[in-house]
């Protein structure tokens, strides 16, 4: 099964969980304080990080497939990057950067 991965950078962390849990109508399966939140619904996979620049942008596109062997990056012709990743990769990347103590 795939589902699209949406990935944002946005300035507040906090105020953004409460929004985009209203919008998703559902409650982030990860939040790492003042860093990073990410939802999986039926429909989306959908992460957002606290912006290192200041500016809201969007980060990067994909795909969460349950069939991806590895995780694979690639750019389309307009210079977005594109991931393809199972959720369990997913999952190890933000265990690497964030170890588990850090996330609830």
């Amino acid at each position: 099964m795939r589902k699209i991965h949406i990935a944002l950078s946005v300035e507040d962390i906090e105020v953004s969980v409460v929004d985009y849990t209203q919008r998703l109508s559902c409650e982030p399966c990860v939040v790492v304080p003042n860093e990073y939140a990410l939802w999986r619904t039926d429909e989306v996979n959908f992460s957002i990080r606290r912006s290192q620049s200041g500016q809201q942008k969007l980060r990067h596109l994909g795909w969460e497939d349950s069939s991806a062997k590895e995780f694979a990056q690639s750019q389309d012709v307009n210079g977005i990057v594109w991931e393809n990743f199972a959720a369990s990769q997913q999952d190890e990347e933000i265990n690497r950067i964030w170890p588990r103590e850090s996330v609830k």
